[in-house]
């Protein structure tokens, strides 16, 4: 890493690593081309990087094991009934219209679409959503804001409208969020919703919730550019986006399983040994 060289770097580019390379005599001279080729062909990109989080949770296991159980279609070691269903479910917070100074260009040949850098905020919306996993289904509203009661009424939304209302059994993967945290969501649910049971990922693991992916795809075809007149317009494109959407949907296909994270686990339990550390590196 550049801090172990004493250089004031976050991050190594080729030129960093050649004027290191040559400060350190390994070598009388090297090219910017040759640096580039050998990283290239060991697949090393210095310069890049990814954020992640590493699973603290004491549950970590536990929990997200119940999640991608219900993912692959089983529940407590049997398998969920035709008459049972899983819907991945939260709230994309703070979703604000920009009203730009200038209309919008449209695309032209060798020209990308313009934008204009300077706007007008208008509010914000807090989209709510419920992601049923295994029948590409979507269920959305818009509020002013998160908590117990918006919450409430996406339930209400879902739970109300067949086959949820007549179902045995309806799983609601949820994060730790304030709106649906901990065993009093649990029991202030199950009381109204009697077949409900809210499933929490472990802490830190929104990845492990597919309504997540939605929201992604959201954001790239639905929200940016961020250039809409007023609130209403907002409102209005990511409802009927929910109808477009699942008009070609299909379940998510989603490879990460119980197995895959026992693996991961053993991985990030196993220390590694300076020597290995260098020779990945």
């Amino acid at each position: 890493m550049p801090h172990d060289t004493g250089l004031p770097l976050s991050r190594f580019h080729v030129p960093d690593i050649q004027r290191e390379i040559l400060r350190r005599g390994i070598v009388a001279s090297i090219g910017k081309t040759t640096i580039w080729r050998w990283l290239s062909e060991d697949a090393l990109r210095p310069w890049r990087y990814r954020r992640w989080i590493f699973p603290r949770a004491p549950d970590f296991a536990e929990k997200a094991g119940r999640v991608l159980d219900l993912y692959e279609g089983r529940w407590r070691g049997k398998s969920l009934g035709a008459n049972d269903f899983v819907l991945s479910a939260d709230e994309k917070t703070s979703i604000q219209p920009r009203r730009r100074q200038h209309p919008t260009l449209p695309p032209a040949a060798g020209r990308a679409m313009r934008v204009e850098h300077e706007y007008e905020r208008l509010g914000s919306w807090t989209y709510l959503a419920a992601w049923d996993v295994h029948r590409a289904k979507v269920f959305g509203r818009c509020e002013l804001s998160s908590g117990i009661d918006p919450f409430g009424r996406l339930l209400r939304q879902v739970m109300q409208q067949e086959p949820y209302r007549s179902a045995r059994r309806v799983f609601w993967v949820v994060d730790n969020g304030s709106s649906h945290r901990g065993q009093r969501a649990v029991a202030r649910v199950r009381a109204q919703w009697p077949t409900v049971t809210l499933v929490h990922t472990p802490v830190h693991a929104s990845w492990l919730n597919q309504i997540e992916i939605y929201f992604s795809i959201v954001q790239r075809k639905v929200l940016t550019p961020n250039d809409f007149p007023d609130l209403n317009a907002v409102a209005e494109r990511l409802l009927d986006f929910q109808y477009y959407w699942e008009t070609t949907a299909h379940p998510f296909e989603w490879k990460f399983t119980r197995q895959d994270l026992s693996k991961l686990l053993v991985k990030l339990r196993t220390p590694r040994s300076p020597q290995n550390t260098l020779a990945n590196f």
